[in-house]
């Protein structure tokens, strides 16, 4: 059948932006740690300088010997080389629009803000440690929320001492602010 029936997306997953990063909310600053935007460099560091070379270097070899149509060489490294470049243009997008905040030089405050680290009690008297990071940092499981997520959002500009409401989905949820500090995060 001739394509021109078919809806085909091709070249769709080329042009895609990273789907596993989460989007800025429009008009805002991309906030990270310095051990965040660290990790973001060394990454964009190694596939500019180190595996996008190496990928152009075998494509080229692999071009040379002939036909292209089957040669595995060149189609894997055509297909990587266009993942790669995907992600460099992602990861130069959000080093260019980052704003590096530094939670260790903070004055200190009882107030939360972007960098805080809040310990946290809610009804059941369960304790939580979380700390305020960029989005690109978020890690659930070692306590990093993302600053635009509902906890972090509930958190900021609260004070040590009150109690925030957090839309979970279980439903709505009172914590306890129990500390704030800033300290530097790895």
């Amino acid at each position: 059948m001739n394509k021109a029936f078919v809806k085909e997306a091709d070249a769709a997953d080329d042009d895609d932006e990273d789907l596993a990063a989460p989007a800025l909310p429009a008009g805002s600053k991309n906030y990270m740690t310095p051990a965040g935007y660290a990790r973001l460099d060394a990454e964009f560091n190694q596939l500019w300088r180190g595996e996008r070379p190496k990928l152009v270097e075998t494509i080229s070899w692999a071009a040379s010997n002939g036909d292209r149509s089957e040669n595995g060489d060149y189609l894997y490294g055509k297909k990587r080389l266009r993942e790669v470049d995907r992600r460099i243009r992602f990861l130069s997008k959000r080093l260019e629009h980052a704003e590096v905040v530094d939670p260790a030089t903070r004055e200190d405050t009882d107030q939360i803000f972007f960098g805080a680290t809040v310990t946290v009690v809610d009804e059941n008297g369960s304790e939580s440690t979380y700390a305020i990071v960029g989005i690109d940092e978020a890690d659930a499981g070692r306590g990093r929320i993302a600053w635009i997520s509902p906890m972090a959002r509930a958190l900021l500009k609260a004070r040590e001492g009150d109690t925030v409401s957090v839309q979970t989905p279980e439903g709505r949820r009172e914590v306890d602010i129990v500390a704030v500090r800033y300290v530097a995060l790895d």
